[in-house]
């Protein structure tokens, strides 16, 4: 199914998690933010939140510098 990813089209499995979107992303979840159709999904719903058909998720990492 298609879903878009931080503006692209991107390929997922029926039935795919937002955990299981950032493990195939290669994404640990540590300074990681992840928004889902504009809204926040919380950490600790990452395992249960389904990705549907035309989801708009947008993933955010956080970084430091000066």
């Amino acid at each position: 199914m298609t879903i878009h990813l931080n503006g692209a089209e991107r390929i997922v499995r029926p039935g795919t998690t937002v955990s299981d979107l950032l493990a195939d992303l290669g994404l640990t979840p540590r300074g990681i933010a992840v928004a889902l159709d504009h809204v926040i999904v919380p950490r600790s719903a990452w395992a249960a939140t389904v990705v549907t058909v035309g989801a708009r998720v947008d993933v955010v990492t956080a970084m430091q510098g000066g």
